[in-house]
């Protein structure tokens, strides 16, 4: 008896000494705003990608139909808020972590890009989107209602799941 919880003791000390896997290193050139209480900002947290080539997107728009993913060019001349943060896509791991700060906590729409050919052009055969609601996208300009996602002073964190073309049905999850 005495020799099982001596041999179960080692084990236990044993785990605690093993390194706890560390989470997911946020990205982008605004990372900082999303770690140590920073804000306003938006965490995405980005599941779902179909493979490791290419960039990734997250852009920041008005949270209004006009708006709504209009030319950046436009909104910014207009002096309309208008943010992107774009990494290479990471090699490894089982999600990605994206940070984008906002000018001020309110709401907001947010797209996510998958640009897999790195052209920096969206490519409807190739490309994957996505959004904070993560309804499916089918085949249709996505709703602004798909899109929005309110920031407090803080950090609002929300979770992606990346779509891609799956044929005639339009976007929708890898499976």
């Amino acid at each position: 008896m005495i020799r099982v919880m001596t041999m179960m003791t080692a084990a236990m000390v044993a785990l605690a000494t093993v390194p706890q896997a560390a989470g997911a290193q946020v990205l982008g050139s605004d990372a900082a705003a999303c770690t140590g209480g920073g804000g306003p900002a938006i965490l995405a947290r980005i599941e779902g990608l179909k493979d490791r080539k290419g960039n990734l997107k997250l852009e920041l728009y008005p949270a209004n139909e006009e708006d709504f993913l209009q030319d950046d060019g436009v909104l910014v001349r207009a002096g309309k808020t208008f943010r992107r943060v774009q990494v290479p896509t990471p090699a490894t791991g089982a999600r990605v972590e994206m940070c984008i700060r906002v000018p001020h906590p309110g709401r907001y729409a947010l797209l996510f890009t998958h640009d897999r050919d790195g052209k920096n052009k969206f490519n409807f055969w190739s490309d994957g989107a996505g959004f904070p609601a993560n309804t499916k996208l089918g085949r249709r300009k996505p709703p602004l209602a798909s899109a929005l996602i309110d920031v407090p002073n803080g950090v609002a964190t929300t979770t992606i799941r990346a779509q891609y073309l799956r044929g005639l049905g339009g976007f929708g999850p890898v499976e």
